[in-house]
């Protein structure tokens, strides 16, 4: 073989390499290209971040910390990939522009570190010192990584059941079903994970649209520090029943969650809003409901106007109480649903009423169960498809349920029970959920079972798949609970494969 063919053939795999095909110039001028191959890769870390969990001395924490089993069909196969580590630490508490009182020391135990994919770990952190926590894990427990944080608080202010499930980073969220009425006590929990300070910016919007800020030179969140704000400091404006709020940052990243407490209804975590979209699907409202109140905000320069259907286990209708919603752009919207249920339980879908002006939004529901002195509350926010598989921890044997919802084509799903964070097996269940309605079901419980386990959702074929998960633990009367929607994963990655075709080169 001639030195310019080795020469080409050098450059080629560089070439391959580089931009994941390979290509050369045959003798005729032409580039012959190869389909690539895409192979899902398991990602190699994870963040997470819980926030301090309660102020209450009579709050009683549970973490669970889990990491499903590696898919099939990934390119590194279950027990080749690197062990790696999962773990949380604890935040520093940090003051803020609102609040500069000193914050008192924590020393609370985080939870054990995952030691192998497919089992749950546990630790409890009980009274109201409990700090933030920020957490990695890496290797082969790092894909699928997530923590479950709920805390009961049987008596006081913020009585009820909260529960959350720890978020990844970023630098935008949207938290409509907000509030800053005087019977509501809203803090928007702002925690850092990196070496570096951030700056956060938090905007109010009400029925009338932007409240004006008390605040003009950012939050700053100190590394590895927490900062809890209340959101009726952040404004002078007369207090606002339905509060849309937008948490970014000017440098650096956090995580954000909002927990709310009202003086009637009990007390729960509001997580951020699906990314805006046309669309929304808001998955596992409870059948015994007694309240649902839908919260919309219009980020775009554009209204939007909505048409609200309910879909349930035999199929997809607009309810009486409301059938469409007009949401003003830069505005925040609301609307009750009365009797929505009506005993069967469903998701909430929002479309454009003209499909032809699909203007984004976000929303968040508002779901109370109970009559009178016995009431307690939850948020939805809306969510996206699993695209292919997702987890939610902390699952007991008695006490939940899980909703499925396939808004479009029918949809195929595996459900596995993972190992009990004391003992037991794994199991897993097929679901096929039909087009256009709502499966509620009683999940799969591990054989033998001890301790709390884990749920893993995978999609398997047919049209997108939203899920919630509702953990119902009744204390003295009062129907306690909370809804953790279920989310993606984003356990792999996809990176191309090469493969060189060096024919072209043949003298």
């Amino acid at each position: 073989m001639k030195r310019t063919t080795l020469s080409l053939i050098a450059v080629a795999t560089a070439l391959a390499a580089i931009t994941g095909f390979a290509a050369l110039t045959a003798p005729d001028g032409t580039v012959p290209v190869h389909p690539i191959a895409k192979l899902p890769v398991p990602v190699e870390r994870s963040s997470l971040l819980c926030p301090a969990p309660s102020t209450s001395e009579v709050a009683e924490t549970v973490y669970t910390s889990y990491t499903p089993t590696a898919k099939a069909g990934t390119r590194t196969e279950p027990g080749k990939a690197a062990p790696g580590k999962a773990e949380l630490k604890p935040a520093q508490a940090a003051a803020t522009p609102v609040d500069d009182k000193p914050k008192k020391a924590a020393t609370a135990k985080a939870p054990a570190t995952v030691a192998q994919p497919g089992k749950p770990v546990t630790a409890e952190a009980n009274g109201g010192t409990a700090p933030a926590l920020t957490g990695s894990a890496t290797g082969a427990l790092a894909p699928g990584w997530t923590v479950q944080q709920t805390t009961v608080v049987p008596a006081g202010g913020a009585r009820g059941l909260l529960g959350v499930s720890c978020t990844a980073p970023d630098t935008d969220f949207w938290f409509p079903a907000a509030s800053t009425a005087k019977d509501r006590q809203d803090y928007v929990h702002l925690t850092n994970p990196d070496d570096t300070a951030a700056v956060a910016d938090i905007e109010l919007y009400g029925p009338e649209g932007a409240l004006p800020s008390q605040l003009t030179e950012g939050i700053p969140v100190p590394a590895h520090s927490s900062v809890p704000v209340l959101l009726s400091t952040l404004t002078g404006e007369a207090a606002k029943a339905d509060v849309t709020v937008h948490v970014t940052t000017r440098s650096g990243r956090v995580g954000a969650v909002i927990r709310s407490a009202d003086d009637k209804l009990g007390s729960d975590w509001l997580p951020a809003s699906a990314d805006p979209g046309a669309r929304a699907v808001l998955p596992g409202i409870p059948k015994d409901a007694t309240s649902v109140r839908l919260v919309a905000y219009a980020p775009g320069q554009d209204d939007a106007d909505l048409k609200i259907q309910l879909v349930g286990q035999s199929g997809t209708i607009v309810p009486a109480s409301a059938q469409s919603l007009h949401v003003k752009s830069g505005m925040t919207a609301a609307v009750d649903l009365p009797d929505l249920t009506r005993g069967e339980a469903g998701s909430l879908l929002l479309t454009p009423t003209d499909p032809k002006k699909a203007t984004p939004v976000v929303a968040a529901l508002r779901v109370v169960r109970g009559k009178g002195d016995d009431q307690e509350v939850a948020f939805i926010p809306a969510t996206s498809a699993i695209t292919s598989r997702a987890t939610v921890a902390d699952n007991r044997p008695a006490g939940s349920t899980l909703s499925l919802t396939a808004p479009g084509e029918t949809a195929e799903v595996r459900v596995t029970a993972s190992a009990g964070s004391e003992g037991g097996t794994s199991v897993s269940k097929t679901f096929t959920v039909k087009g256009g309605t709502t499966t509620a079901v009683t999940p799969p419980v591990p054989d033998g079972l001890k301790g709390s386990y884990a749920l893993t959702v995978e999609r398997l074929s047919g049209g997108p798949v939203h899920a919630a998960r509702t953990l119902a633990l009744p204390e003295d009367g009062i129907p306690m609970f909370t809804v953790q929607t279920l989310s993606d994963d984003r356990g792999t990655v996809e990176v191309p494969t090469a493969k060189q075709n060096l024919s072209v080169l043949d003298d």
